[in-house]
């Protein structure tokens, strides 16, 4: 049996995310144009069917996405086939390019549970940034963990452009002593009330507290860390947040 990949984007998964978040919500995309320029060399690693690497584009931003989702960047050509993006995992993007700004949309950072690897993925985008460089992204935080349950539940149901059903079914457990949540969903697609496809997905996120990743950054050389609560710029000052957003230069 060929093993579920952790916190992989496959095709029913990306069929329901486009259909649950067609475009970008404003706030979140309105905090990351404000750090843009139309002069700068943008990145968006995890861009995935490009809700924020779009609106840059369209806007006359010269911006570049990854993603290891094949599924996720072939929904994003298209709905704009000309986009300059890269299918690979971050920690193996190659290129001579230096950024002035590289941004990460709420919450995929947390999907690096592996805290070693997390330290390499932010080292990899320190290294792809320019002298005097801007990362800003966001993560989940111990506020946003799930109630632990045993069974399957239904998380979301949406009617697909053939007017099937697609339905997500998921569980939670949260581990106290490393702070990551699981979350292994199940994606079903029926026609008619009979289920034609079935997909499995391994999710799991690191739940952040405040003060954490401010020493990764600093270790891996990061300077002016600034932690914000909200997309309005609000200074984080507990663990309440339900976000933090970092915004660091090199």
């Amino acid at each position: 049996m060929e093993a579920i990949k952790r916190n992989y984007y496959g095709s029913l998964c990306t069929e329901m995310y486009e259909l649950l978040h067609p475009e970008a919500p404003q706030d979140e995309l309105h905090f990351y144009l404000s750090y843009a320029k139309k002069e700068m060399s943008i990145l968006e690693p995890l861009c995935g069917s490009g809700r924020f690497l779009i609106p840059f584009a369209e806007r006359g931003f010269h911006i570049k996405g990854v993603d290891n989702s094949h599924e996720m960047l072939k929904k994003l050509l298209e709905k704009s086939p000309d986009s300059d993006i890269v299918e690979s995992e971050i920690e193996e993007y190659q290129t001579s390019e230096r950024f002035d700004y590289i941004f990460i949309s709420f919450g995929s950072v947390s999907l690096f549970t592996e805290m070693q690897s997390c330290r390499s993925i932010l080292s990899k985008i320190k290294e792809l940034l320019t002298e005097g460089g801007k990362f800003v992204f966001a993560v989940d935080t111990t506020a946003n963990r799930c109630p632990d349950s045993d069974q399957y539940t239904v998380g979301a149901a949406v009617k697909t452009q053939e007017n099937d059903e697609l339905i997500l079914k998921s569980k939670n457990y949260y581990d106290e002593a490393t702070h990551t949540q699981y979350s292994p969903a199940i994606y079903e697609w029926y026609h008619d009330g009979k289920l034609l496809r079935k997909e499995e997905m391994n999710f799991q996120t690191h739940l952040y507290e405040l003060g954490e990743m401010e020493i990764f950054l600093k270790e891996i050389g990061f300077s002016d860390v600034t932690v914000y609560s909200s997309f309005k710029k609000d200074i984080a000052k507990t663990n309440e947040s339900e976000m933090f957003l970092y915004e660091c230069s090199v």
